[in-house]
């Protein structure tokens, strides 16, 4: 028996709910490159780390910055309620989307981390403003 067959596989059921909560909180790289090229932007793409300079310097095309630790209630009010959210930060190093997907589902707002962040990006080869 391998480490892979230690622990039995999830039934379907069970792999199906899994994957299905998992795509529910995280979209990916690509997904949200589509979304743009095809200019089906249904979300609001959020770069949520770093300095204004270093924003200015480099960042995904169409997002806009708000770093975590300045989102609240007051200034998430600028958008509709059900607007979705899409995080992301500098990479798989970086806790940043983490923390501002928590806070704005605590603030009661639809979000999802793109994972890979900007290193995801950079690693599919999608060019930075």
């Amino acid at each position: 028996m391998s480490y892979v067959t230690d622990f039995p596989a999830a039934s379907p059921e069970i792999a199906a709910a899994h994957f299905f909560q998992r795509l529910c909180l995280e979209t990916d790289c690509d997904d949200v490159h589509s979304a743009m090229k095809e200019e089906d932007m249904d979300f609001v793409l959020l770069h949520v780390v770093g300095s204004p300079e270093a924003f200015a310097r480099r960042h995904i095309p169409g997002a806009l910055h708000l770093r975590h630790r300045d989102m609240s209630a007051e200034r998430m009010s600028e958008w509709p309620a059900d607007t979705l959210f899409v995080v992301y930060c500098a990479g798989p190093h970086c806790n940043g989307a983490d923390r501002a997907a928590l806070k704005l589902a605590r603030l009661g707002r639809p979000v999802k981390i793109m994972i890979g962040g900007m290193t995801g990006w950079a690693d599919e080869g999608f060019s930075f403003a």
